[in-house]
């Protein structure tokens, strides 16, 4: 991938073999909710940056228990400076990986092929890399932002019972108090075989929810089946939800993201997305569009299977089968809705759907709340941003999406901080391999990464 930063990137050694050498150490620590922690890294991080010079009264690290530490530094800016901090988040805490499933080891940091592999590369260890980097090459140079830049580096984004972002927020909101914040755990550059295409940020996201889907029996012997088994009313219930999808929709941020799309692409891919965004909206252009993951994703709440378990013994019929079932919800859904939507799909009485919560509870009623409503664009970002994508990826559009998935911004949305997805991770739209297996990122797309940020708080954080 050629692109106008290759040559700045290339010459500046010494950043390069920082921003190397931090990635390597985070992703060759094991931060999994099994048997991870985020402490080490926390650590880790933290003196990246005391050693770099910033005070140890700016450094800190704590957090709910001894497995679960977030790292919070402040850059400082201008001193008597009128504007409140800006915020970036980012979750040191990556989704399980079995060695036995990968090529290479997950928790080594392996380059290959022009790639870098490990658990994190893509979710989201390079974003928390590049930010350590950037503050280190920004003090370095004695840049004195406009106001103060707050890092958070936090626990349990992908699941457990330490949320690092809530945490503080209810603990020590004084640490991440913020005007807004940057979230580089969403948006990025999507690519079409190594070329830009667009540079995305999120303007807002979906809604995470799971829920057990349970059937029991009284069992028996296996020499005597019957049609009431435990096992067969699960996967029926699988079935048909696999067969069922939720229905079409759009909001502001998606029918801006389609309309945009429709003047990118070509073909029967820009007819069907005028298509769809036409009233009434085309069947047969949503049907096409739905075999494309990322845009059946983004045109309604997506339910799928992601866990299965039954049965006790190889000759006894099952005396219970139970599935994890991952929602993610279109803005405007509730956790609940979407519950007794299954529990209608499903339409057994012999089956529990039950929501089970980030600590993993089981209670027989989810949430009222709903997805995060799009904050108001701040010109400073967009402005910022704009002028770093013209310079990095040139020719390639700034366009909002809804990440598809979900994000710590729930929790910062929620407290009353605007909250923004940018990124300047490329990935090929083809490589998506985040909380999969053999996880890897382009080794170019990490080096532009680096420079994006280094760029782009420099834009965002000098006086106008």
């Amino acid at each position: 991938m050629q692109t106008s930063w290759s040559a700045a990137t290339q010459s500046d050694t010494v950043t390069r073999a920082m921003a190397h050498d931090i990635f390597k150490e985070l992703i060759e620590i094991n931060t999994t909710d099994s048997v991870g922690s985020t402490t080490v890294a926390a650590q880790a991080m933290a003196q990246r940056l005391l050693d770099a010079g910033f005070p140890n009264a700016d450094v800190t690290i704590l957090g709910p228990n001894d497995r679960k530490g977030n790292m919070v530094a402040r850059y400082r800016g201008k001193p008597n400076s009128k504007l409140r901090p800006v915020l970036i988040i980012g979750h040191l805490d990556v989704v399980e990986a079995r060695r036995e499933d990968w090529t290479t080891d997950p928790f080594k940091f392996v380059e290959q092929e022009g790639y870098y592999y490990g658990r994190g590369t893509q979710d989201m260890k390079e974003d928390d890399a590049i930010a350590v980097t950037d503050f280190i090459r920004l003090r370095n140079e004695g840049f004195v932002p406009d106001r103060d830049i707050i890092l958070a580096l936090t626990a349990d984004e992908e699941g457990g019972k330490s949320n690092g972002v809530n945490w503080l927020l209810q603990n020590h909101r004084d640490l991440i108090d913020a005007e807004f914040a940057l979230n580089p755990d969403s948006g990025g550059v999507s690519m079409e075989h190594g070329k830009p295409m667009t540079v995305e940020f999120e303007a807002t996201e979906k809604l995470y929810a799971d829920y057990q889907v349970l059937a029991t029996n009284p069992g028996g012997h296996s020499s005597l089946p019957k049609p009431d088994n435990a096992i067969y009313h699960v996967a029926d219930a699988l079935g048909m939800l696999q067969k069922s999808p939720f229905p079409f929709e759009l909001n502001a941020v998606t029918r801006e993201y389609f309309g945009q799309m429709a003047r990118i692409e070509t073909g029967q891919n820009a007819d069907d997305f005028r298509a769809i965004l036409a009233n009434p909206p085309d069947p047969a252009a949503m049907e096409r569009l739905s075999k494309d993951a990322r845009y059946n994703s983004t045109m309604r709440t997506t339910c799928v299977a992601t866990m299965l378990s039954g049965g006790h013994a190889p000759n006894a019929l099952p005396q219970s089968a139970e599935a994890n079932v991952n929602c993610r919800i279109f803005p405007g859904h509730s956790q609940e809705e979407i519950r007794l939507q299954l529990v209608q799909l499903f339409n057994d009485p012999k089956l529990s759907v039950r929501y089970r919560s980030d600590a993993r509870e089981l209670s027989d009623h989810g949430s009222d709340r709903k997805a995060m409503v799009p904050p108001p664009l701040r010109t400073d970002v967009m402005t910022s941003l704009r002028k770093v994508a013209a310079k990095l990826w040139p020719g390639a559009p700034v366009l909002p999406i809804m990440e598809t998935g979900a994000s710590d911004s729930i929790y910062t949305m929620a407290a009353g901080i605007p909250s923004y997805g940018v990124s300047g991770i490329a990935v090929d739209r083809d490589d998506i391999r985040a909380h999969g297996r053999d996880e890897r990122l382009k080794v170019d797309s990490y080096y532009a990464g680096v420079e994006f940020y280094y760029l782009f708080l420099k834009a965002l954080t000098t006086a106008r």
